[in-house]
């Protein structure tokens, strides 16, 4: 199927297939990747679709292997879903040191789990699972393969006129959640260089899908006729399911020191002009308050490009899915971005 010619997102079994479609880049990395596929925390937003791609991937290359999804908590619609398009389930509190432990080898590892949302109020849980587990799951997989999930928040704020940080930017941590993901990224830096473990830190924003993302959080605002605030008035976005075609290239450029990949979308998009765009579309006047900063959450994936080729979808085409969907009333995961946070408080 060629996505550029998709029109409209029929249903969520319709974006689902979409999301886990393999890139041909994604097809070649899992034909001459060796082992199975160990995917810890696949309960979350992203986790779903990428062990589908992972496992269409490998289906497509000829190479038979496990795809094993881990999640401390698996509703039913999930887990049949994901058993279904043939991916093992296994339930595990990964804080658990016993539960971690009994879990399979894999000599490759794809490390989600986090905490974002609801950081703020349990800053405490939030640096457990985002820089205390990292080091449980490090030395439990020092064997393994590792490519773990990142965040672009760990730049800071970036000057729009930059067009956006880099991989060799410092990092500027803004909040306890930002700085939490930096200690992640610290933690597995550590066990990496001591333990020899290859590893790619995979700096993402935004995803974005039909059920949650910043175009959906925007596309809601408008179609209620709520006033649009532009204090935050510049974003990147990325087709989720370009973004699960990079992480599973990212196997094959783990190193140690960690390989560093920032994945977004080419775009800087004005909040103003989305907006806009959206209300054209939806048939309504849009209103704004509060005047653009100077700065962003920002990122530049020129790099990733050159690895492994420019994403699929458009932004245009992600405003004009995100229109049609919302004005459908389809279904949400009820989990808005907060994009627009300057402060770092989640």
């Amino acid at each position: 199927m060629d996505i550029a010619t998709v029109k409209s997102i029929r249903d969520v079994t319709h974006l689902e297939d979409l999301l886990s479609e393999p890139t041909t880049g994604a097809i070649e990395t899992m034909g001459r990747l060796k082992g199975d596929i160990l995917i810890l925390g696949v309960a979350g937003k992203i986790g779903p679709s990428l062990a589908r791609m992972a496992k269409r991937a490998s289906d497509a290359a000829g190479t038979k292997r496990r795809i094993i999804g881990v999640a401390r908590k698996l509703v039913t619609d999930m887990k049949a879903n994901l058993e279904e398009h043939g991916i093992e389930t296994i339930i595990c509190d990964l804080l658990d040191q016993a539960q971690l432990d009994q879990l399979p080898d894999a000599p490759n590892v794809i490390y989600m789990p986090a905490m974002k949302f609801g950081a703020t109020g349990q800053e405490a849980l939030t640096w457990a699972l985002n820089t205390y587990l990292p080091g449980m799951a490090a030395k439990r997989f020092r064997q393994s393969r590792i490519v773990a999930y990142s965040t672009g928040n760990i730049y800071g704020l970036s000057p729009v006129t930059k067009g956006g940080s880099v991989e060799t930017d410092v990092p500027c941590p803004v909040g306890e959640y930002a700085m939490s993901c930096l200690g992640r990224e610290r933690i597995f830096q550590h066990f990496s260089q001591t333990l020899n473990i290859p590893i790619s830190l995979f700096r993402l924003n935004y995803a974005t899908e039909m059920r949650y993302g910043v175009l959906i959080d925007l596309a809601q605002q408008v179609w209620a006729d709520q006033p649009i605030n532009v204090n935050m008035g510049y974003f990147n976005i990325l087709w989720q399911g370009d973004s699960n075609a990079m992480t599973l290239q990212s196997f094959e450029h783990a190193a140690s020191p960690p390989f560093l990949i920032n994945a977004t979308g080419p775009d800087i998009l004005t909040v103003r002009e989305v907006c806009t765009r959206l209300g054209q579309l939806m048939k309504k006047d849009v209103r704004f308050t509060g005047c653009e900063a100077p700065d962003a959450l920002l990122n530049n994936s020129t790099k990733a490009y050159e690895l492994f080729g420019h994403p699929r979808v458009t932004a245009d085409q992600l405003i004009r899915w995100s229109a049609d969907w919302t004005m459908r009333g389809g279904p949400l995961l009820g989990k808005p971005t907060h994009f627009e946070n300057r402060e770092g408080k989640f």
